[in-house]
Parts: C-alpha cells; structure tokens; sequence
C-alpha cells in the first residue's frame, strides 16, 4: 500500500513541516506502508488545460503518476484568502477523478487565521465527496502560533491532534484495502 503525503504549495514551509510530521506518525503506525512525500515546491507542474493526462510530459507527467499510483493522500494545503491553494486545484484537475476512486483521503490545513479550518470541512471534504474517496473523519490544522521561530510545531494539541489523525489514516487503509 502507498500513502502519498502531498504538500499543495509553491510557497511557505509550513505546510510541509506539517505533512512531514503526519506522514512520519503513519509510518508508525503502518510501518508496511510504502509513505512517500509530494513537495509541489520541488516540481514545474504545468497549468491543467484539459488534454488527457498521457499527453503531459516532464515533471507534470512525473506529478500525475505519483498521484495516480497511491492508494491514499494526505493532500496539505495552506490556507489563503479563505481558500486552498490554486496549485493543489491544478493538481487535483491533473489526474482523472477515476484515479482517486475508493481510495483514503485526509486533510492538512495551515493558516493564520483559527476559522481557517473551515475550508476543510466546506471545500476539501465535498471535493473528495466529488472524487468518490473515503475521508478520514478528522483533519489536522495548524495555526502559524503552533510553530517557533526555527518553524518547528511546538503545540502540543497540535502534536496530539495529528496523532489521532494518523492512527485513523492508518486504520482505514488497513480496513478499506486489500493487500497487494
């Protein structure tokens, strides 16, 4: 099984510092899951101008197989202008819905504001709902006051929230898939 930990941003190092620390608690507690880490930051991903998904190329083409070969996501995204980020958009237009189909998906959020986790509940959730994947019923989210100076979490609700987090990631994929 792959988990695919996706950090939806060009900008900042919050959120992967965040997906890093997820990823790393559900290696723990999956410790047969292949865990891998999507930083957008590191790819040139093309715009998503609709011609099918074989005929991008470079690292676009390296982007959507990584995502279509997982079996589940942890999608991050920092939080701007009370949204998601237009990179994880793109992405998420990259791949066939098909593609995400029956698959665990959970949420990672950052932001400076404490309603920003909204955004979670009332835009990430109904697109994995569109997708047709299972979501973990919990979500983590970081506020910019979880962290210290060197970006470090240093919140312990923070740290406790992304455990309980993980252990559910790790319980669905053991109950929703078979093992290859």
């Amino acid at each position: 099984m792959k988990i695919l930990g996706i950090s939806g941003t060009i900008t900042g190092s919050k959120t992967l510092v965040v997906i890093k620390k997820v990823m790393e608690e559900i290696k723990k507690h999956t410790p047969e899951a292949e865990v891998d880490i999507l930083d957008l930051k590191q790819y040139n991903v093309q715009f998503c101008d609709g011609r099918p998904p074989s005929d991008y190329t470079g690292d676009t083409s390296k982007v959507i197989e990584l995502l279509s070969s997982a079996d589940s996501y942890v999608f991050g995204t920092p939080i701007f202008q009370g949204s998601f980020t237009g990179a994880f958009k793109n992405l998420i237009d990259l791949v066939p819905p098909s593609e995400f189909k029956n698959k665990v998906m959970g949420f990672v959020a950052t932001g400076g504001n404490h309603q920003h986790y909204l955004v979670i509940e009332n835009q990430l959730k109904p697109i994995a709902g569109y997708l047709n994947a299972y979501v973990s019923p919990s979500f983590v989210f970081a506020h910019s006051s979880h962290f210290n100076i060197q970006n470090e979490i240093v919140d312990s609700e923070l740290l406790s929230q992304i455990d309980v987090f993980s252990r559910q990631m790790a319980i669905m994929n053991e109950k929703l898939h078979f093992t290859k």
